[in-house]
């Protein structure tokens, strides 16, 4: 006997999916917003698709209780066939928006798509009540509570009705009754910007708390606006862009809106886009892309589809022309701080030279500049080296500039500080030194006129001429020893004081055979060689001026960590090179302890 042979069918089943607890997903969705300013947010978009004028956000206290109320002049809830705000649909036609259904009959500018905004309360407060008015000026409110399935409407008697809509939450969960007005004023205006703009809307923010208001001005951003980006379009629409080229710092970011409402505060909290340049911090402004899809629930998720696909690599050439921007203004950052680096370090160095004995560091000419004399190469009154195009603007006390072309901040201005040049120095026994007063104003600027002078030596033994000019010359004794001298700068009220330490000794530290330096060339400007092999830390260009930094150094790159470690490393590679420069043939004790010198007189002055 045969046995048959046939396929066996397989049963399945196939339907359609279906809410089996309807109050359970009302549940989960009211409570799916995880933001309260979302959902404030989201109130005051419902009264902007109103058409409201004018939106008040008031927070406050009833009855011991802390409420938030919004009111606006908008159209109010749309009314039945009896003229009266329709309730019942809003509470009863959850996920079943009217503004989708509008749009999709060609209405725009509305924002909304769920049905679900309302919901939110559940994450601000316990009971909602909206308030609204109908045909014939009369006012009807509804009240919702959280947890509850119910609604319930009922007239309300006032006084003179009041068009629009009124939104109030009370009272409000314990976690946010610290939300204040300054912190929701900033939101909506980062979040509803374009919104407000396109609208015209006024949004007053009362907090009764504080006691103070707040008008939501759409946020503005810093920097420079980048024109001239590459277009962005894809087949689902145009993206539009904003951005603007700021100083970095951790609180800039690029937001993501869809259309004039914020999705994202942070592109970055995308996976697609945490790179260059976005994951920068040069950076400010909006990416605004209308068609891309939303996660209902807390509408700050992104469904990552095909239009979302589409755009990210829509934005590929828009990365490309960032990234250049970004490195071309990260160059000229260093450029500048570069310019500044050295301008601190020289401006140490100068004043660190003026305190220390001119025969000792004669290779400097700053001392004779302080002092007006004519330069015999193009420096600035801070000895710095300048190019020939910065000549005329960069000297001063130049002789061909006269009084009548100084501009106005270049007079001094009242005395400020008075100080000795040098304040520490060596004197053989019966020789002379010549000492210094130097007065300033606020600015630094030395001041040339109006000041007397009081000199006396307050400890040890000399005598000083012409006690009461602007330099005075001291005299030692035979007998070595410690000299203090103190000098009082006045004008007219204002009295400063400076004091100077002159060791006198039988014989100078100085070698005898310390030859003086025949070239003067002003303190050096500096430049980077990467040579992360060699063990040298700098080198100094004699025909350049020039000290060649390695910074490819271990100790450069751990320095660099800090601005001021990196300052102040630098500053100690300046005083190796002088020293070294200015002290030929010494022993390598007396090289250090000029530098330990050098280094502890330049510090003084770093900033």
């Amino acid at each position: 006997m045969k046995k048959s042979t046939h396929s066996k069918k397989k049963s399945g089943l196939s339907g359609k999916l279906r809410i089996g607890d309807d109050w359970n997903a009302i549940t989960i969705i009211a409570l799916s917003q995880n933001n309260p300013l979302k959902a404030i947010a989201e109130f005051v978009e419902n009264s902007i698709d109103a058409h409201s004028r004018h939106i008040i956000i008031t927070r406050g206290r009833e009855g011991g209780e802390p409420y938030l109320r919004i009111v606006d002049d908008g159209e109010g809830i749309p009314q039945n066939e009896e003229g009266q705000p329709n309730f019942k649909y809003v509470a009863t036609h959850i996920c079943d928006s009217i503004k989708r259904h509008l749009k999709a009959t060609g209405i725009t500018g509305l924002q909304g798509e769920f049905g679900i905004g309302l919901l939110s309360f559940w994450t601000v407060g316990e009971e909602l009540t909206l308030t609204s008015a109908g045909m014939g000026g009369k006012t009807y409110e509804m009240k919702m509570r959280k947890g509850e399935p119910g609604y319930r409407v009922k007239g309300k008697r006032v006084l003179i009705p009041q068009p629009g809509t009124e939104l109030k939450i009370k009272p409000l969960l314990p976690g946010i009754r610290q939300l204040n007005g300054d912190k929701i004023q900033r939101y909506l205006a980062s979040e509803l910007r374009d919104r407000i703009r396109q609208s015209g809307v006024t949004i007053k923010v009362i907090d009764r708390h504080a006691g103070k208001q707040y008008i939501v001005e759409p946020r503005e951003f810093e920097g420079r606006l980048l024109h001239q980006l590459p277009s962005v379009n894809t087949l689902h629409g145009e993206i539009y862009l904003e951005l603007y080229l700021t100083t970095p710092t951790p609180d800039n970011s690029v937001s993501l809106y869809r259309p004039g409402t914020r999705v994202l505060e942070k592109i970055t909290d995308l996976d697609a886009f945490q790179h260059m340049p976005w994951s920068t911090d040069y950076l400010q402004g909006i990416i605004e892309a209308p068609f891309l899809n939303l996660t209902p629930g807390t509408r700050t998720g992104i469904i990552q589809d095909t239009p979302f696909y589409d755009f990210c690599r829509s934005l590929e050439p828009v990365e490309q022309a960032l990234i250049k921007i970004i490195e071309e203004q990260k160059k000229a950052e260093e450029e500048r701080a570069s310019h500044e680096t050295l301008r601190a370090i020289q401006k140490a160095f100068k004043e660190a030279l003026l305190a220390l004995p001119v025969e000792e560091y004669d290779w400097f000419d700053i001392h004779k500049k302080e002092r007006g004399e004519a330069a015999k190469s193009p420096k600035d009154i801070k000895g710095i080296a300048v190019t020939d195009s910065e000549k005329e603007t960069n000297l001063e006390g130049n002789e061909s500039i006269s009084n009548a072309q100084k501009q106005f901040f270049e007079y001094a201005g009242p005395l400020f500080s008075v100080r000795i040049s040098p304040t520490s120095c060596v004197v053989p026994v019966n020789e002379e030194k010549t000492l210094h007063a130097i007065p300033r104003d606020r600015s630094r600027l030395l001041i040339e006129q109006g000041i007397t002078f009081q000199w006396e030596i307050i400890e040890g033994t000399g005598t000083l001429s012409d006690h009461l000019d602007e330099m005075v010359t001291f005299k030692a004794t035979s007998e070595p020893g410690l000299t203090h001298i103190k000098v009082t700068a006045t004008q007219n009220a204002v009295a400063c004081e400076s004091e100077a330490l002159l060791t006198v000794t039988d014989a100078l530290l100085l070698p005898d055979n310390k030859e003086p330096t025949t070239f003067q060339q002003g303190l050096p400007s500096y430049t980077f060689k990467r040579a992360s092999r060699e063990l040298s830390r700098s080198r100094y260009d004699t025909e350049q001026n020039i000290i060649v930094i390695n910074n490819g150094h271990r100790d450069f790159v751990y320095a660099s960590r800090f601005n001021a470690l990196k300052l102040r490393y630098m500053c100690r590679l300046f005083s190796k090179e002088l020293v070294f420069k200015n002290f030929p043939g010494h022993s390598t004790e007396d090289l250090l302890e000029r530098m330990i010198e050098l280094s502890l007189y330049t510090e003084e002055h770093l900033k």
